[in-house]
């Protein structure tokens, strides 16, 4: 099975933005996107499993604080 490079976008967003990353494995991609964002230190990462226009994913965002 060959995996997909999923791009991150930390270094782009601003306070309160965020990007959704659809994937069928949300615990790894949660896990994975969170970790990026800690080695470009990106201050209130977050991230939430979901559905977003009948695809199931994962919304990162930054808090806007």
């Amino acid at each position: 099975m060959m995996s997909l490079q999923v791009h991150y976008p930390w270094n782009r967003l601003k306070k309160g933005q965020g990007f959704f990353v659809p994937c069928l494995d949300t615990q790894a991609i949660r896990q994975e996107g969170l970790l990026k964002a800690m080695r470009l230190n990106v201050p209130n990462a977050r991230a939430v499993a979901g559905v977003s226009k009948g695809l199931i994913g994962v919304w990162f965002y930054r808090l806007q604080i």
